[in-house]
């Protein structure tokens, strides 16, 4: 499994964008639950942000595109290690862990972001 970490997301942002399609962006798929969204949340910024908790993924799996590079946040970066595991095993090839979660986001990008 691959992991980057909020500090890396520019880098891997602009290495996924594909420039034949520049509007297709990289998804942000933020696996927490509803309360968490609204504690703390990140700004789309270069990528689509799409909220799909956890347990709701293997029900909404069709609303992923497979070719579509996504990057899997939760609060620490285990619920979306399982999440980038489970995607992997379902066919999805550009699939990345954002590791230490919307925490580390707070430290290393936003530190609007509240930590939680």
């Amino acid at each position: 499994m691959n992991s980057i970490t909020p500090a890396q997301l520019q880098d891997w942002l602009q290495q996924a964008t594909d420039p034949a399609a520049p509007q297709a962006l990289p998804v942000v798929l933020d696996v927490r639950e509803p309360w968490e969204l609204q504690t703390a949340s990140v700004k789309p910024d270069g990528f689509e942000l799409r909220a799909m908790p956890m347990r709701t993924v293997p029900a909404r799996l069709l609303e992923l595109d497979r070719h579509q590079p996504i990057a899997c946040l939760c609060h620490h970066g285990a619920r979306s290690a399982q999440v980038v595991q489970f995607l992997e095993s379902q066919g999805f090839t550009h699939v990345v862990n954002i590791h230490g979660g919307i925490h580390a986001w707070s430290q290393e990008r936003d530190p609007g972001v509240p930590m939680y």
